[in-house]
């Protein structure tokens, strides 16, 4: 199957029924008078959040979704039949946003929610309605009026608290099986994260957080290289990133320069979302000699000038990770309970993370422009946008 966070869709509501000219014709009853009924009205189109998706690719296969129409009133003043509506289901997280006004209609954020992205036609009026005491054989009917009509793209955002940044083979996702149930793959080379990945940290009863790890950056990332930028839209709704670095690459670069090179990336893609806290994970420090780790990780924390929090832990021996998480699970209860005490400060974060949406729709449809005039001027003439989305393939064990 195909991981796809972003497609495109027309929706379109019913029409409402016509409204119905007839007159009571029976025998034995002369004048009977007006007796056409309203038609129905038509179906609007919902989309509901399904904790059972995880993604949006049902919606590049089939694009239009339309409601059904309302039936035309009829004679005996009957009233058409309603359209039935419908309800399209989308994951957790999706962010609802109008192609033509740029307007975001909505967030479903919850299991269960319903948002209304077509309003229905309404049913045109049968000729009894229009019947006075001057107009006794009206002839007058309504039409119903037509369905909203709507192009909108849907994207999806995972919901975490926390984020994990880094270089590929960083330690991300053996840090991720390391404090939660979750398994994303491991293996000794690079980008083997393909897809975002969950995993909920429980770090005592009745307490716990939710954890994102995301594809690997690499430098040059906001050009494309390596996967390019658009996963970090994953992470604008976490409350609190996690930078791991590996303090003992095989390949002999500096960890200081790999955290400065994502740091880069991250600014290039949302100043806001760089703006958000950040604690310097070093993590392989089971590579080191045990008397020169004290002296390594000091260097590359005087090397980066870095002023805030920092942990040193092996991801998979599981040194270290235990504190981590515990401070972790601190530091959003702290956060918490002050957005609870202070309403200001939940509109504060309310406002940044709106902010951050604008920020990463807007770069990443440069991205997305830019590749695509780098397509044609390669005279590539099956350019797609499912070109870029990650193809997964679950074998059995």
């Amino acid at each position: 199957m195909k991981f796809v966070d972003e497609a495109t869709i027309i929706v379109e509501a019913g029409k409402g029924g016509h409204g119905c000219l007839s007159f009571r014709r029976e025998k034995y009853v002369p004048k009977g008078g007006p007796d056409g009924g309203d038609g129905g009205d038509g179906g609007s189109v919902f989309l509901e959040a399904d904790e059972s998706l995880n993604t949006l690719v049902d919606y590049r296969f089939q694009r239009k979704h339309k409601a059904q129409n309302g039936e035309p009133g009829s004679g005996r003043n009957c009233t058409g039949t309603k359209g039935e509506d419908l309800i399209l289901p989308v994951p957790v997280g999706t962010t609802v946003v109008d192609m033509d006004t740029h307007e975001v209609l909505g967030d479903l954020t919850h299991a269960g929610q319903r948002l209304k992205v077509a309003q229905c036609g309404f049913h045109g009026l049968g000729n009894t309605r229009f019947k006075s005491s001057v107009n006794r054989a009206p002839r007058q009917t309504t039409k119903g009026s037509e369905g909203e009509l709507r192009n909108l793209r849907l994207e999806l955002k995972v919901l975490a608290d926390v984020g994990l940044l880094g270089m590929p083979n960083a330690g991300k996702s053996t840090f991720i099986r390391s404090v939660s149930a979750a398994r994303p793959k491991v293996a000794d080379y690079p980008f083997t994260t393909l897809v975002p990945n969950l995993g909920v940290v429980s770090v005592q009863a009745h307490q716990s957080f939710v954890i994102a790890d995301i594809p690997g950056l690499i430098e040059g990332a906001a050009e494309g290289a390596g996967l390019g930028i658009r996963f970090l839209k994953h992470l604008v709704r976490t409350r609190l990133l996690l930078h791991l670095v590996d303090v003992a690459p095989y390949d002999g670069s500096s960890p200081a320069d790999a955290v400065r090179a994502i740091a880069h990336e991250l600014e290039k893609f949302s100043e806001t979302l760089a703006s958000r806290p950040r604690w310097l994970v070093l993590n392989k420090v089971d590579m080191l000699a045990e008397e020169d780790r004290d002296a390594h990780c000091q260097a590359i924390v005087d090397e980066l000038g870095w002023e805030g929090p920092v942990f040193r832990i092996s991801a998979l021996s599981g040194e270290g990770t235990k504190p981590l998480v515990q401070a972790v699970m601190r530091w959003i209860e702290e956060q918490a309970e002050e957005e609870a005490q202070n309403p200001e400060v939940a509109e504060r974060e309310a406002r940044r993370r709106r902010q951050m949406d604008d920020e990463a729709r807007v770069r990443i449809e440069a991205e997305r422009q830019a590749r695509r005039a780098a397509r044609e001027d390669d005279d590539d003439d099956d350019f797609d946008d499912d070109d870029y989305d990650v193809e997964v393939v679950y074998a059995p064990e």
